[in-house]
């Protein structure tokens, strides 16, 4: 196997992690705020997913760019500082171009810079690799956030216009568990194979 085979098969393991097996939503339940909260209907879960994806994707590749100007002492709080300056932009975003929809989600869109699933990727990967790499790695764990945002707020929407419990927060936990027990059973699957 060449350099470049293992290189591209790297990319390939550290992009797709994020989107299924190492899902921050339903793998490593992070996030469970929005994940519950927001994703009432698909607009509102696909809404905040594109602003969690533009978070993680932007912190990464500044993050891995000056992983070696910032020191360690100060590493938590200047990431912290980074995520939130992120944040603040993609607020003012959807607050100008998407008002109506910032009506519904724009009191957790500044809850972006609590949410672990970023702070964890720029700590455990983004201050640790290259760019490229940290790109493929916030681009994947931000798909994968926003399609289990997306997933669960298609769900409760269709449910909930039949069913009460769907819409509310308890809807969101059943729903999340059944992506969480669809999940270990492929990957169950898959490990049998």
């Amino acid at each position: 196997m060449t350099a470049q085979t293992s290189t591209s098969r790297n990319y390939r393991e550290t992009f797709s992690s994020g989107i299924w097996s190492r899902n921050p939503g339903i793998a490593q339940l992070l996030g469970l705020c929005p994940l519950l909260a927001v994703s009432r209907t698909l607009l509102t879960g696909l809404a905040l997913g594109i602003a969690t994806l533009l978070v993680i994707c932007a912190t990464n590749v500044l993050v891995s760019a000056t992983r070696r100007w910032i020191d360690p002492r100060v590493r938590l709080p200047a990431l912290v500082l980074i995520i939130a300056a992120f944040v603040t932009s993609v607020d003012l975003l959807f607050k100008a171009w998407w008002f109506e929809l910032y009506g519904e989600i724009g009191l957790f869109i500044p809850l972006i810079v609590t949410n672990c699933v970023i702070l964890s990727r720029a700590e455990a990967f983004a201050s640790r690799n290259p760019l490229l790499p940290a790109l493929l790695d916030g681009l994947g764990h931000g798909i994968g956030f926003l399609l289990v945002l997306t997933v669960l707020g298609a769900v409760r929407e269709l449910v909930g216009n039949g069913l009460l419990i769907a819409s509310l927060p308890p809807g969101g936990f059943f729903a999340l568990a059944g992506l969480i027990a669809l999940r270990n059973f492929c990957l169950t699957r898959e490990a049998a194979a």
